[in-house]
Formats: C-alpha cells, structure tokens, sequence
C-alpha cells in the first residue's frame, strides 16, 4: 500500500519522463543557439532594412452625412404618379446608398483617375519632400518633360497603364466605411503625399456629388417632357391636375439639384492636410521580424537535430 506522500510509481515515472523531454528540448536549443541566433539576427536586419525602404504614407480623412434636402427625393410623387399609371421614378434603393457604392465602382474611380491624371503620381510619385511640399517622380517611369510613359512592362501592358490598372492601383489607398448606427460615412484617402491625399479626397467628395446632382437633374428635364406629352393628351380635369402637381414636382426637383452643391453627401468635417503618417509602422514590422526569425530559427534547429538523429536511431535498431 502507497503511504500518503508517497507517490505511484507509473506517476513518478511520468514525471521523470517529462523533465527528461524538457531537458532535451532545451539542450538542442543551447546546442543551437549559434544557428538560432544567426537566422534571428537575418531577420531582424531584412525587416528593419525592410521598414526603412517604406516610404510614409499619410491619410486624409472627410466625415460625411446622406443630405437631407429636397433634391434627394425624387421619387416622393411616386405615389401620385402611380395613380395616373405612369412612372416617373422613384421606389430605388436610397440614393445615398447608391452613391456609396458608385463611390467605390471602377466605372466610377477610372472616370475619376482619368478626369484628374492622378495615374501620373500614383504611378511614378517617388518621393515627398517635406519642405517644398512637392512630390517628385521617377523619370525612369515618367517624363514629365516630354510628357511620356517609359514603365518597361510586359506585352500585353503598355508603358502607359490601363484603366483596370489604375483602378487596382488606386482603389487600395481610397477606404469608405459607414457607421450604421449614426449614419455617417467617412472616406479616407492614403498616400505618400498628404497635400495630395487631401486634394483626392476633396475631389471624390465633389465628384460624386456632382454626378448624382448631374443625373437627376436630366431625370427632372426627361420627367417634365414626358408628363407634359401625357398632359396634352388627356382632357379629364381631375388627370390633369394630378399631371400639373407632377410637373410643379419635378420642376422644384430640377431647380433645387442645381442650387444643392452638396447633393448627395453633405461635409461635417473636411479632410485636412495630415501632419503625421500613418504608416509604416516600422517599429512594429522589425519587431514581428525578429520574433519571426527567432521562431524559425528554433524551428530549423529541430528540423536539422532530428534529420541528424534519424540515421543514428537506424543504425542503432540495425
């Protein structure tokens, strides 16, 4: 019988086991160390060589709000029309979540890209000069005195990028996001240029709410042609009054899309020329590379003491 304090032998046994596995562990790691710290310290200096070739990048952000004026409402007659059995829009998604997306679309950025040449610096942009604010651009991608692409690419690219490249270049640096809570949409633009970033995100802002004030604008003008057409063809009263109410709406619709410069999105607080970067974090890209190396050198010293104790466990059993 096992006295109290005393302990099974299988238990014993087992702990014996443990502390010589631990103990072996340990031994082909300070056997190691040489290799461990070697592939450590290659890691530390690619990921800290690594995270001072980045160049800074700085973001630009814009808090933005659905507007809530009139000329948002086109269809807020929908019923009154359906009642004369004609369609004159309305009943779509909000118009503020259409634009959200159509702020994101490659129809929608490569338009953009190309209406600004913002593939010029974000191609060839190479370096932010602090001081002047200017950005400089590799000449060996583009000459800006000839006005000429010279990227050496692969067929089928040309030097001068593609409107789906631009749109994959540019669409990374350009993030919407909405807080479905309050409502309110805030649109960040990052680049290595903070002058520049905060220009981009300015423009986005105008464009898109340009287009939309565009085309709705066209929309009130098609709707008053054809509700006039409907109305010359008709010659009950109480038709024709519904027709003239549809018309006074569309014509309200018509002058308040071009008075509401802020037709879609409304600024609550305008993007500002950024003063400290957002990124690289280097600090935090040479630490993961270290601890990255480390572990793989502790890795490879286990992989390389077990291929080696392989042959010798053979030849033992033989």
């Amino acid at each position: 019988m096992n006295t109290p304090n005393q302990q099974p032998p299988y238990q014993a046994q087992h702990i014996e086991e443990d502390e010589i596995d631990l103990r072996e562990l340990w031994n082909v790691i300070w056997t190691g160390k040489l290799t461990i710290l070697a592939v450590t310290f290659f890691f530390a200096s690619a990921s800290v060589t690594y995270a001072l070739l980045q160049p800074n990048q700085y973001k630009s952000t814009v808090l933005l709000a659905p507007s809530s004026g009139e000329a948002n409402k086109m269809g807020q007659m929908a019923g009154l029309a359906a009642m004369a059995g004609i369609n004159v829009g309305g009943g779509e998604a909000d118009t503020s979540q259409l634009a959200l997306a159509t702020l994101q679309s490659r129809e929608f950025l490569s338009r953009f890209i190309n209406k600004y040449n913002i593939a010029i610096p974000l191609f060839a942009g190479d370096k932010w000069d602090l001081s002047s604010g200017e950005l400089s651009l590799d000449p060996e991608i583009y000459d800006a005195s000839k006005k000429k692409w010279l990227r050496e690419v692969d067929l089928p690219k040309k030097p001068e990028p593609s409107n789906w490249e631009k749109y994959k270049e540019f669409s990374p640096i350009v993030s919407v996001s909405e807080d479905k809570k309050s409502g309110l949409i805030t649109l960040s633009v990052e680049f290595i240029s903070p002058i520049l970033a905060k220009q981009w995100a300015e423009l986005l802002v105008l464009e898109i709410n340009q287009q939309y004030q565009q085309q709705d604008y066209t929309k009130a003008q098609e709707s008053i042609a054809y509700l006039t057409k409907k109305l010359e063809q008709t010659a009950v009263v109480n038709m024709q009054n519904v027709f003239f109410n549809l018309i006074e709406e569309q014509m309200k619709n018509k002058m308040l899309a071009l008075l509401d410069d802020e037709y879609v999105f409304k600024v609550i607080d305008p993007p500002v020329v950024a003063e400290e970067k957002s990124k690289p974090k280097r600090a935090l890209i040479a630490v993961v590379g270290t601890i990255t190396g480390g572990m793989l050198g502790i890795f490879l010293v286990f992989i390389l003491n077990f291929s080696r104790a392989k042959p010798d466990e053979l030849t033992t059993s033989q």
